[in-house]
């Protein structure tokens, strides 16, 4: 105990540094903990889809979306939900609703706007697309 001690006292930077680290992660991990938007591993993601009669959508740019998709998944830009213009989807929003992207950041985004727009049961694949290929999940082309 006397050496973390001595080690605050002579390093105080550092020290606050941690301090300030430690208090941003119980921030995040509440937050994320209270947030109504679920983040999913793509096993999670089919049995909730599936169980709820839900949908996937994609949020990526029209050639990535072309490139490989979900099997089954809506496709709908960014630049639509922001304006939105959600009419496609419009018949789930009381159902399971998976939103796709790259990596899993960008559908955070979307997420909050859908839950705004009162779409009830939203979350996001997380890590994206990257982790469903890499989890050797089926992907359409069609």
């Amino acid at each position: 105990m006397q050496e973390l001690l001595d080690f605050i006292s002579r390093n105080p930077m550092m020290s606050g540094l941690w301090v300030v680290l430690l208090v941003a992660l119980i921030i995040t991990y509440v937050r994320s903990a209270m947030s109504p938007i679920k983040s999913l591993q793509p096993q999670e993601a089919t049995v909730w889809v599936n169980r709820g009669d839900g949908i996937f959508v994609d949020i990526r740019n029209q050639d990535e979306f072309k490139k490989g998709h979900i099997h089954g998944s809506k496709h709908l830009s960014m630049d639509k939900i922001k304006q939105k213009s959600l009419t496609s989807i419009e018949k789930f929003k009381d159902a399971p609703i998976v939103l796709v992207c790259a990596t899993g950041m960008t559908a955070k985004a979307a997420a909050s706007q859908l839950t705004a727009e009162g779409f009830k049961q939203v979350a996001v694949l997380q890590g994206g697309m990257n982790t469903w290929r890499n989890e050797k999940l089926p992907v359409s082309q069609k």
